[in-house]
């Protein structure tokens, strides 16, 4: 077995030894067991208030951002505060790809329509559509998208990735990297524009930005102190068809959004997830995405971070990139869809960790400490998805089930449900917090949304634990698992269906 190989192995043994452990200890040490649990659910509602702080502060700087022309911030912004050798903020071009595969025509177009519509100079947007070449419906979509669209930017540019090349798996990184070696070729290296000059922001197909996306990413691009060694990322929001999707997917669709809010306003721990932006020089020199893995749009981050012996960071753009929430024509395969997203993006540390771990072994120019620090949390990271909702809402009990009768008899044993129903009462505030700020995020409301519906978006919370243990902490234990055991156990590329459902009348 190789040393990556058991680097592959650590999310899953943490994660079931946790398991295990609480388990033995609630049959064999009650009193530990109980104590641990009462510390563990103290622990967890401090840090529910801690990240509770940090979503608002993004809220509140997201909000500010939305409201700033930021094209009259560039032209304000003085050349000699450039941490880049650029004449003039209208020097940077903007590369857009957007990969696709099954997603339908009015998906695909809402997404080129707000592209469009950006205040930006459009002759400063490069946007490639990316398609699968062994999907023929593709080719039909990706035809009538450049008949609207083909002359709207400086260039608008078709690709066709061929399937089965050596190396690859069918992912979106293999169609991304296929994507931007066709654009360097045909485009960029014709018209001799400089790699240091292009930012490179790739999108899910379903991603609709703002109107200021490009202009905030560039001002943030100029006068970042690292420029050409950052990724820039905006915080995705899952709102699109936020009105079709049932209760539980709307919980899930929210409780995703406020997750990467809350990493802005800790960019010492921020990697890049799916819609992000990064300097095309950059992204030649580490070679473009893997294609042979899944997480593509997260390991990208890693990949730089050894590239440049440790000098990456990602820079949080306080600014939203809307994409659709998990929706099916049916409840249940909505559930089904919503567990295997999940999965997917837990599979991401599975990927990450072993990785990372293997690079920061054989690259001895990354500072230690930084090494130390980036796997401490990381790793952390993926066992408290997987570990602490279960712990939180179901091994909690275990003391008062399995314990001894002397446990079972004592002071102890009969106050822990209540210290601990205690505790998840006073995490309910924030999450009756978070059924607020969720309102305050939603998009237009259609024409059959009424007041009541304001209440039923309130008390559709109270779904979070349902959320937290089967299509968080599952999902998670099974992606870790499924690595563990390798093989044919391994997960390859899931694309989510995209859905949109007639209005209602």
């Amino acid at each position: 077995m190789t040393r990556y190989r058991l680097f592959e192995f650590i999310p899953g043994i943490l994660a079931w030894g946790t398991i295990a452990a609480v388990i033995f200890a609630s049959w064999r040490l009650p009193v530990a067991a109980a104590i641990f649990i009462i510390l563990f659910d103290i622990y967890w509602l401090f840090k529910t208030i801690y990240l509770s702080l940090h979503l608002r502060a993004t809220f509140r700087k997201m909000r500010a951002n939305m409201a700033v022309n930021w094209l009259n911030r560039l032209s304000g912004l003085q050349t000699a505060n450039y941490k880049l050798q650029t004449p003039q903020w209208h020097d940077i071009y903007h590369l857009v790809i957007l990969p696709m595969a099954h997603e339908p025509y009015e998906v695909v177009r809402e997404s080129l329509t707000a592209i469009a519509a950006v205040n930006y100079p459009k002759d400063r947007l490069i946007v490639v559509l990316a398609r699968e070449a062994r999907l023929p419906e593709s080719e039909q979509v990706a035809e009538k998208i450049a008949q609207e669209f083909g002359d709207v930017f400086f260039k608008f540019l078709i690709t066709a990735h061929p399937d089965g090349l050596p190396g690859e798996i069918r992912g979106k990184g293999s169609n991304e990297t296929w994507a931007a070696r066709a654009a360097r070729r045909e485009i960029i290296d014709f018209a001799k524009i400089p790699y240091d000059s292009i930012l490179v922001s790739v999108f899910d197909a379903d991603t609709q930005v703002a109107p200021e996306y490009f202009g905030i990413l560039a001002h943030a691009f100029l006068s970042a102190p690292h420029p050409l060694h950052s990724s820039y990322q905006p915080i995705p929001l899952f709102t699109n068809n936020i009105y079709q999707a049932p209760a539980l997917a709307r919980v899930i669709a929210f409780s995703s959004s406020f997750w990467h809010m809350i990493q802005q306003s800790r960019p010492e721990r921020l990697t890049t997830f799916s819609s992000h932006a990064m300097p095309f020089k950059a992204l030649v020199e580490v070679g473009f995405w893997r294609t042979s893995i899944v997480s593509e749009d997260s390991q990208i981050f890693w990949q730089c971070l050894l590239h440049y012996d440790g000098d990456w960071r990602t820079v949080p753009i306080f600014y939203p990139v809307s994409m659709d929430a998990n929706v099916a024509p049916q409840f249940w395969r909505t559930m089904k869809n919503l567990y295997r997203q999940q999965r997917r993006w837990a599979w991401g540390p599975c990927e990450n960790i072993p990785y990372f771990i293997e690079g920061f072994i054989k690259n001895r120019r990354i500072p230690f400490g930084k090494k130390c620090y980036w796997a401490f949390h990381y790793i952390e990271g993926a066992h408290a998805w997987a570990t602490n909702a279960l712990i939180i809402f179901s091994l909690g009990w275990l003391p008062v089930l399995l314990g001894d009768t002397q446990f079972q008899l004592s002071v102890l044993s009969y106050n822990l449900p209540r210290i601990t129903r205690m505790v998840m009462n006073f995490a309910m505030v924030g999450v009756a917090s978070s059924a607020i700020l969720a309102i305050l995020l939603l998009p237009p409301k259609p024409m059959w949304f009424r007041r009541r519906h304001y209440f039923l978006y309130g008390v559709q919370w109270i779904l979070m634990p349902v959320h937290l243990i089967i299509f968080g902490s599952f999902p998670a234990l099974e992606a870790q698992t499924r690595v563990m055991l390798g093989g044919t156990w391994r997960l390859g590329f899931w694309i989510t269906p995209k859905f949109r459902s007639a209005p209602k009348p």
